[in-house]
């Protein structure tokens, strides 16, 4: 394993098991299903879930990383929940432009930290599949305002254990005070927006009435 590997690995995994624990409860909830992950930079605990996983990023550290495949793969076996090799991919882009995955072909779409993921990329997720995503960057309320989805599940965290619900829903995406939750503002503030109820995460679905695009 080369030297920058393990550097941005160790660096990424600063709580080690804490996103091996969080995309393993995401699994267990959703399936086994292939998985895009914008934005992931060096973060490739989804394969230690996940079968297949598409990780994009244009920080050209995140290239360097991925292109030692033997220390990427060292890294995802030593994890792994499974015993099979994990299939994965790397696409050296911003997400914002268009990517190198055939639309509709992917059943999760990761935004963790990683700005409005939802908005771009939501055209590769097929009908039936999940938008895991977290408040930082705006990317919940971006996708709570966004027709061609609805809110499925959240994701709590306590005491380092991840678990997904669907109960209670109705609770959930409450602005502590009311604002008018537009594209603009989102982009404008390039935050999200402070709710009466706050989940590490939230699980989106596309609406079964609309093509995804």
């Amino acid at each position: 394993m080369e030297a920058l590997t393990r550097l941005l690995w160790d660096e990424q995994n600063r709580h080690p098991g804490d996103r091996l624990r969080l995309f393993s409860a995401v699994g267990d909830w959703v399936g086994s299903t292939s998985v895009l992950y914008p934005g992931s930079f060096v973060d490739v605990a989804a394969s230690f879930a996940f079968d297949s996983v598409t990780y994009v990023d244009v920080d050209p550290r995140a290239a360097r990383f991925f292109a030692d495949t033997a220390g990427v793969d060292a890294i995802i076996s030593r994890h792994r929940r499974e015993a099979t090799k994990a299939a994965w991919s790397f696409v050296s882009s911003d997400y914002r432009t268009e990517l190198s995955v055939a639309d509709q072909s992917v059943g999760l779409l990761v935004s963790l930290y990683a700005g409005f993921v939802s908005e771009y990329c939501t055209r590769y997720l097929h009908p039936g599949g999940w938008l895991l995503v977290n408040p930082s960057h705006g990317d919940v309320a971006m996708a709570s305002i966004d027709p061609r989805y609805h809110l499925a599940a959240v994701v709590n965290a306590r005491s380092g254990d991840y678990k997904v619900t669907d109960r209670g829903l109705d609770s959930y995406l409450i602005p502590k005070r009311p604002i008018d939750v537009t594209p603009e503002l989102l982009h404008e503030r390039g935050r999200g927006i402070a709710y009466t109820k706050s989940p590490f995460a939230y699980l989106f679905q596309p609406r079964t009435t609309d093509r995804v695009s």
